[in-house]
């Protein structure tokens, strides 16, 4: 029996006794958000069927970087705010449930609907009528609707809600105390339940309808994820010119309020914006143009700097060194990290990819950033983590997309 099986054995009433339930409250949605209500005073049940997570939150660490959330989670424990369950049979039949599993997208950039349905059917037997149920992380447009009669046709009245998170990872503990929470809800009674549950912690509610909340998520990551391939449009297109984008950039935004928001260029990646992009060009029939472009662009661009150096070197006869791996910087997260698809492609034109990370931990093929850089002939900035940009790189030519670096021997 392992450590949580013993958990949920003998503390069973407790865990139904909680404030709130959690799904996939070990997860990168999930965490911040059980340490958020336990700031708060309340219990929450930490479901998920993560053990190995499970057990690393309760012996007081995090399975993952998440800036301000130690302290939390060592008050909540000494506290005991928090219970650890891995099975529906320890959900409360009467206390809020928010579930953090979002839509995945397929091998065909589709929506998987049936995911979340697959994990409410697991919960219902455990579940009673008139218990609020909060769908927390991105969903395909009219999935809340879609669920609400689901539960209907099988003759359940739950009281359904959509309030999506927007938290930027890693983040999530700050940004959840700043920022506006918006609730919606199949009925005006499961969304007045979740705005009084959210307005624990959340510094102001904006009320809509459970479709256009669905937009606003999908919206938003699409939004930042067509930011991202302007500006690398624009870092190909200065290139081409023999130009400096980064000089071009850093002028632009000089005291011009109406270009501060241009991003840097870089390599827009992560388990979001690209896969809500492309739920957003599924609905839309795939008349989503913009969306479309921007995948090719931000997906492209690791492909355009491996097509740039085989013209200006010999890839066959190099050693190439991958700074970072983890899909942005500061985190150890590798979920969908374009510095993989680096990797892949290299290892077919290189005589040899080396990797490193400061951060991510799971990967078994990572090295020292010493060994990398003595033994690389040539580096690329993958991730802008701030520990490369004191780094003595030892004159190695270096690809920087992201103009992080200043005192680099760089290659275009």
């Amino acid at each position: 029996m392992t450590t949580i099986d013993l958990i949920e054995t003998s503390r069973a009433t407790e865990s139904r006794a909680a404030d709130l339930t959690v799904v996939g409250g070990a997860g990168h949605v999930g965490i911040p958000l059980v340490l958020a209500f336990a700031a708060k005073g309340l219990t929450v049940n930490v479901n998920d069927l993560n053990t190995d997570s499970l057990a690393t939150l309760a012996a007081g660490r995090l399975p993952f970087i998440e800036y301000g959330a130690d302290e939390l989670l060592t008050d909540a424990l000494r506290n005991a705010k928090l219970l650890f369950s891995n099975s529906p049979a320890a959900i409360s039949k009467s206390k809020p449930v928010i579930i953090t599993i979002g839509t995945p997208v397929d091998e065909f950039l589709n929506p998987e609907r049936h995911v979340i349905l697959d994990c409410i059917d697991s919960l219902l037997p455990y579940l009673s009528d008139g218990q609020l149920l909060v769908l927390r992380s991105t969903l395909y447009p009219g999935t809340t609707e879609s669920i609400a009669v689901h539960l209907a046709r099988r003759g359940r009245n739950l009281k359904v809600a959509f309030c999506p998170e927007r938290i930027v990872q890693g983040h999530g503990i700050e940004e959840l105390s700043h920022m506006p929470q918006i609730v919606s809800g199949t009925t005006s009674e499961a969304a007045e339940e979740a705005a009084a549950l959210f307005d624990v912690i959340a510094p102001e509610i904006v009320r809509l309808e459970p479709i256009e909340a669905e937009f606003a998520k999908l919206f938003g990551n699409a939004y930042r994820y067509i930011e991202f391939a302007a500006t690398n449009q624009f870092y190909l297109i200065a290139q081409a010119a023999g130009l400096d984008y980064h000089r071009i950039l850093k002028a632009m935004k000089h005291n011009y309020p109406r270009a501060r928001n241009i991003p840097r260029p870089g390599y827009a990646a992560g388990p979001c914006l690209m896969k809500d992009t492309m739920q957003l060009s599924a609905f839309a029939r795939n008349d989503f143009s913009l969306g479309n472009a921007a995948m090719l662009i931000n997906e492209g661009l690791p492909l355009h700097v491996i097509g740039s150096l085989r013209r200006q070197i010999d890839l066959a006869q190099m050693t190439v060194g991958l700074l970072g791996m983890a899909f942005k910087s500061e985190i150890d997260d590798v979920r969908a990290s374009l510095s993989y698809k680096f990797k892949k492609a290299l290892n077919s034109v290189a005589r040899e990819v080396l990797t490193t990370d400061p951060f991510v931990v799971a990967d078994p093929d990572l090295l020292p950033l010493d060994e990398v850089i003595e033994r690389s002939d040539v580096l690329i900035l993958c991730t802008p983590h701030m520990a490369y940009k004191s780094a003595d790189l030892k004159g190695k030519p270096v690809v920087d997309v992201w103009g992080l670096l200043e005192n680099a021997n760089f290659v275009s």
